[in-house]
């Protein structure tokens, strides 16, 4: 596949942080706002597919690294159910602890604050990585066949 065009992939280079951050923000504040790990992942997603369609799928991303995020999102969240259960199964281990996302919840409205909800920011996290890992593959596959000019498409 042949790269785009000079103005495409400059405002790809300015416009990437920016969707990569903005995924990042909707899956940490998740649990206090609409969104969450899958969310943010499709948006943080749609930044792998804008640097697949300017620079080529070879040049942008490799399988390897997406499913290493597909892969850790997965044990990450894996081990998090498992560690709770003491108690039950995805039992949420660290609410009211006063350890990290432990902090006890404020009565009245919520100010929020990211540390009150336990484990689940931290699931949303492994959502997140397991849904860049696997949308980033996809498009990956899709792209690198669609802008095949190599191979033959038979009908």
């Amino acid at each position: 596949m042949k790269p785009m065009s000079v103005i495409v992939r400059t405002m790809t280079r300015s416009l990437y942080p920016f969707i990569l951050l903005f995924g990042a923000y909707l899956v940490v504040h998740g649990h206090l706002t609409p969104g969450g790990g899958f969310q943010g992942g499709a948006v943080a997603a749609s930044a792998i597919a804008l640097a697949i369609a300017a620079f080529g799928g070879t040049k942008a991303y490799h399988e390897k690294t997406l499913a290493l995020f597909e892969s850790g999102g997965l044990l990450f969240f894996l081990s998090l159910g498992l560690i709770g259960m003491g108690v039950a199964f995805m039992w949420n281990f660290l609410a009211g602890s006063g350890s990290l996302f432990g902090d006890p919840v404020a009565y009245g409205s919520n100010p929020g604050y990211l540390n009150t909800a336990g484990t689940i920011p931290l699931m949303n996290i492994a959502v997140g990585l397991e849904v860049v890992g696997g949308l980033g593959a996809i498009m990956l596959a899709m792209g690198s066949y669609a802008f095949d000019e190599d191979k033959e498409v038979s009908s």
